[in-house]
């Protein structure tokens, strides 16, 4: 990877940095994959939020999830939320396997369960970003120190459940010790439920200089446009989407004129994840940043995994997507590494 340019001066992961301040690929390096798992209590996706009455049924898949990942050789990094954090069979499933390496522990809020419940429970403020900043703080400082205690290590890596960011997020993640967030979700709109807008987040990582305290590096979740529009793909699907029309977007999407794919297993084929990578490699991207939710790792839990034969194609999308990596030469990495190669890169700038 390569800096270009001064460090992005904005204290704010929400603005967009200067194409001058993202960080891209060096002569002769080759992009990297990042598998980050958004791991969190059973819930009711449809049902309003509520700070009780979820499960934790699907914690025991992780065992199996973690041994897919560690026979494919990559090492999977979980994003840890309160529920998991309080819950023992997690602690014994991951804590060992971080403990040697095989996988790394980050940080994901869900604020409406997490102490302290100074806040009412609502959509908008599903979205940490919109909590009160001390509220947000002493939120993050809650989870952060029972990753910590109970894993064994502080968490370097955040996301805000929901992708909800806010624009004090980035001088608190600094504050309390993280060194990069993977919260944007590039390509999305969440306005509409008092969330963020990414439509002109990059997919590029990029440093975000935040007033004296260590800089944080912003690792974007990847999502490409493609179809034969090409680079202007993006413009047209949010063109049609302003406008409602899901219909219209459906149909450019099975005519392939535009299409917007995101590097996850749910709802997206493995055919067309393997196109996106390719899309992804012909932009030069760095780091291709796979998500997805560990609930899905047991049927019944998401829209994506509903019965025993759709767990077989989840596991079976891994299949077909790490070989393809593996065949265009693009291997795993961490979270450790992707900032240790950006730092590099920074001090060579």
């Amino acid at each position: 990877m390569q800096g270009k340019g001064a460090v992005h001066r904005a204290d704010n992961l929400l603005e967009p940095p200067a194409a001058a301040d993202l960080v891209t690929l060096g002569a002769g390096e080759r992009p990297r994959f990042w598998v980050t798992i958004d791991t969190e209590e059973d819930f009711d996706w449809a049902a309003p939020f509520a700070r009780s009455g979820y499960r934790l049924d699907s914690v025991l898949a992780l065992a199996g999830c973690q041994a897919y990942f560690e026979r494919s050789g990559v090492c999977p990094i979980y994003l840890v939320d309160w529920p998991i954090v309080g819950d023992d069979r997690a602690v014994a499933i991951l804590g060992p396997a971080r403990a040697a390496g095989r996988c790394e522990i980050g940080a994901q809020l869900h604020p409406w369960v997490t102490p302290p419940h100074d806040e009412e429970v609502s959509e908008r403020n599903s979205y940490a970003g919109n909590l009160p900043t001390e509220l947000q703080r002493a939120k993050m400082t809650a989870l952060r120190d029972a990753i910590r205690d109970r894993f064994g290590a502080a968490p370097t890596v955040y996301r805000a459940g929901r992708y909800g960011l806010g624009p004090d997020t980035a001088a608190m993640l600094a504050d309390l010790g993280f060194r990069c967030d993977t919260s944007v979700r590039s390509g999305f709109d969440y306005r509409a439920g008092h969330g963020p807008d990414y439509r002109r987040a990059p997919l590029h990582p990029w440093w975000v200089e935040t007033d004296g305290r260590p800089a944080l590096l912003e690792i974007p979740v990847t999502t490409v446009f493609g179809g034969l529009f090409g680079r202007r793909a993006g413009a047209l699907y949010h063109r049609t989407a302003q406008k409602r029309k899901s219909k219209a977007a459906a149909a450019l999407a099975r005519l392939g004129i535009v299409e917007r794919i995101a590097l996850t297993p749910e709802g997206i084929p493995a055919e067309r994840a393997c196109r996106a990578i390719d899309i992804a490699l012909r932009a030069r991207l760095p780091v291709l940043n796979f998500s997805f939710h560990s609930p899905s790792l047991q049927p019944g839990n998401t829209p994506y995994v509903r019965t025993e034969a759709d767990l077989a194609r989840f596991y079976r999308w891994w299949d077909v997507v790490l070989e393809h990596l593996a065949r265009r030469g693009v291997e795993p990495t961490t979270a450790a590494d992707i900032v240790a190669m950006a730092e590099r890169h920074r001090r060579a700038a």
